[in-house]
């Protein structure tokens, strides 16, 4: 990764948490510790950050850190590498102009660092997401009517009519608490109703899951597998969930972080 890029990290990581830790920034960028340490001394040298033992604080936390930063929605989170990979190569599907759909999740939150130089219409249910784009990019950014729940800083509604049956888009980028052939899996009632209404919205699903999600556990369907017309994990996924996404008809993206190159395998027909 070019420097210019970590620094970016390494500050939009500190808008979103006030002190953060050499480690947290290594996981971030994929850097080693001593390429960090020599980052913080940079930037500090800069007046941009202020360096500390094993770390460093931003000079003027955000007033919005303590929902931006709930539920590992920023940098630092963990199989971050790979989350970040999974976010580049769903990027890479946008083209200047699209509306898309960006449901809130630790997964699809990683598509704001390469959204910065794209003007998209952007409509997410995510304060994290909403905020760092309102800063950080050219995009015209919606959000739905409802509540801003800070646990999972999302926004939510009880209500059919949110505001989004008026917002049409070419794709929604789409996270999930697990997959399994029973379907798209998630654990909230009331998240799954608003995804749903979200999901009505867009021509096509893309599903953006990290390969750990595939051995995770839920409780309630959101959808069928093949509701998604392809689906966007890392390089660890097992031969037994390809054969899950070839049987539902699913076509699957491989994000490989490791070898800092993406490749993609169909598993069916367009």
């Amino acid at each position: 990764m070019h420097e210019r890029e970590r620094h970016r990290i390494i500050l939009e990581t500190l808008q979103m948490q006030p002190v953060a830790t050499v480690q947290e920034f290594s996981d971030a960028t994929g850097g080693s510790e001593a390429t960090i340490r020599r980052d913080l001394a940079a930037l500090s040298s800069q007046g941009r950050l202020r360096k500390l033992r094993g770390g460093a604080e931003a000079l003027q936390p955000s007033n919005l850190v303590s929902l931006a930063n709930h539920r590992g929605v920023g940098s630092a989170t963990p199989h971050s590498l790979e989350k970040r990979a999974i976010g580049r190569k769903a990027v890479e599907m946008c083209r200047e102009g699209d509306a898309i759909i960006i449901n809130g999740g630790s997964t699809t939150f990683q598509m704001v660092h390469s959204l910065a130089q794209l003007r998209l219409q952007v409509l997410t249910n995510s304060f994290s997401i909403a905020d760092h784009l309102l800063r950080h990019s050219k995009c015209t950014v919606f959000v739905p009517f409802g509540a801003v729940y800070r646990e999972q800083s999302i926004i939510l509604s009880p209500f059919a009519e949110d505001g989004t049956a008026h917002f049409r888009a070419r794709r929604m980028f789409l996270g999930a608490r697990s997959l399994s052939p029973l379907g798209i899996m998630e654990d909230d009632a009331l998240t799954i109703s608003s995804e749903q209404r979200l999901m009505q919205q867009a021509d096509e699903i893309v599903l953006l899951v990290d390969a750990t999600k595939f051995r995770a556990q839920s409780s309630m369907i959101l959808a069928p597998l093949n509701r998604a017309k392809c689906i966007i994990t890392d390089s660890r996924v097992t031969g037994d969930d390809r054969r899950m996404i070839e049987d539902a008809g699913v076509d699957l993206i491989i994000a490989d972080s490791r070898r800092g190159s993406d490749q993609e395998s169909s598993s069916s027909t367009a």
